[in-house]
């Protein structure tokens, strides 16, 4: 039996690629690349040939002892072609990746969306062991999540469940990088808090977090420095966040009724703010007996998640 697989987190700001030991699920060896300047299907491909190439250099494996690579994908994804749909944050459509892969490698390709890959990482190892009802909610560039339903993931009748980036929260409201409109995505994720500072610095506002960044690029890691130093812009459009996500989890609770939530993904790692207080608010807004018996985790697995996940897809199959 081959002693490791490949598991990839392809997102819209980084590439991260591991070398997962089956045995145990733990990552020995990892590469990790930016996306944000890399677009489009042709950009993104060659990213990921890079990356894989550079992990199999530094990890001093041979490619014969690899038994799969699975790559957890940003955007819906169709699981038994090995092709990314639509992936907005990526600016990929009709993106043929299993095939791209398969054919320089010659090692059996699967995939997955990015959260349901996390999903299923945190399941088999992290926050998720001991509960089979779960929802994941990974908040960052966007926001994604997925669903565990009976210890399984749920997708949905066209595989497409658990898309809670793009409930309505606002009919009339902001334009979202899905094409619609009012997505939570577009209120709570990383890049709408971007967008809001950025957009009061332009109209005159002050903030430390001009002295932290010199581009238009604003990381979690900037923003827990500025809440750390109590920047007044910062601060009004985390807070503005936080309301809509926790209502985002509320509904969630109410709908579907989970045992477990677990939340993860840069802002919540990053900031225990966030974590701490989106639940405090997604309690008090969900139905007083969804509230109580709902628990809620942080993903455990860290940056790992995806990238152990996606290489627990071969024994899913093409799910």
């Amino acid at each position: 039996m081959k002693k490791y697989s490949v598991g990839i987190d392809l997102g819209g700001t980084k590439i991260l690629a591991g070398l997962v030991e089956k045995a145990s699920g733990k990552v020995v060896s990892e590469v990790k690349n930016k996306t944000k300047k890399e677009k489009g299907n042709k950009k993104i491909g060659e990213k990921i040939l890079e990356t894989l190439d550079e992990l199999f250099i530094t990890s001093n494996v041979s490619k014969d002892e690899i038994s799969s690579i699975g790559l957890g994908l940003a955007g819906q994804v169709d699981r038994k072609k090995g092709v990314l749909i639509n992936g907005a944050n990526l600016e990929c459509k009709d993106f043929h990746v299993k095939e791209l892969i398969e054919t320089k490698y010659d090692i059996p390709v699967f995939c997955g969306n990015d959260v349901e890959v996390a999903a299923l990482g945190e399941l088999k190892y992290g926050a998720g062991q001991g509960f089979k009802d779960i929802v994941c909610i990974f908040v960052g560039t966007g926001i994604g999540s997925s669903i565990i339903k009976d210890g399984k993931i749920h997708y949905g009748a066209s595989g497409s469940a658990g898309e809670i980036g793009h409930i309505i929260v606002d009919l009339n409201g902001r334009a979202c990088s899905c094409g619609g409109n009012g997505c939570l995505e577009a209120y709570a994720s990383r890049s709408a808090i971007e967008s809001r500072i950025l957009g009061a610095i332009k109209k005159g506002r002050s903030s430390i977090i001009t002295e932290l960044t010199n581009s238009s690029s604003i990381s979690s890691k900037h923003i827990k420095k500025s809440l750390d130093g109590r920047d007044e812009v910062v601060m009004q459009y985390v807070n503005e966040a936080i309301e809509y996500l926790s209502g985002g989890i509320a509904s969630v609770m109410n709908f579907y009724n989970p045992e477990l939530i677990i939340l993860g993904g840069g802002l919540i790692q990053s900031i225990d703010e966030i974590y701490l207080s989106t639940i405090k608010k997604a309690r008090a807004k969900a139905l007083p007996v969804p509230s109580e018996i709902t628990k809620f985790k942080k993903a455990e697995l860290g940056d790992y998640s995806g990238v152990i996940g996606a290489s627990l897809l071969e024994n899913y199959g093409s799910l």
